[in-house]
């Protein structure tokens, strides 16, 4: 299985907008990447860092599952830019991203 990881950074200065991601972009990222064979989404929401009260490094952690490179590698090539093009409707953080084989 192959995966990206989107994590969005945690900023004091951003205001991540959880439920437009939850309602209308995670249901995007499934519906534009089903037919190039996603297997999964998981979205995982910071909840605090490792000392008790910290904050946590990333305000959100999404990954997006595959059963292989080809297919999310097409999916993102063709869907990639529509779905970047909504991340300014729920923060204003640059996210980071990673490709990864699952083991």
């Amino acid at each position: 299985m192959f995966k990206v990881t989107v994590l969005y950074p945690r900023a004091a200065e951003d205001d991540f907008n959880l439920a437009y991601y939850l309602d209308v972009h995670t249901p995007m990222v499934k519906e534009l990447l089903g037919p190039w064979g996603v297997l999964k989404v998981d979205v995982e929401v910071g909840i605090s860092g490792p000392a008790p009260g910290s904050e946590p490094a990333y305000a959100l952690i999404c990954g997006i599952h595959f059963s292989d490179l080809q297919s999310l590698q097409s999916g993102l090539d063709a869907e990639g830019p529509t779905l970047i093009a909504d991340i300014p409707n729920f923060t204003s953080v640059t996210p980071i991203m990673q490709f990864s084989r699952v083991e």
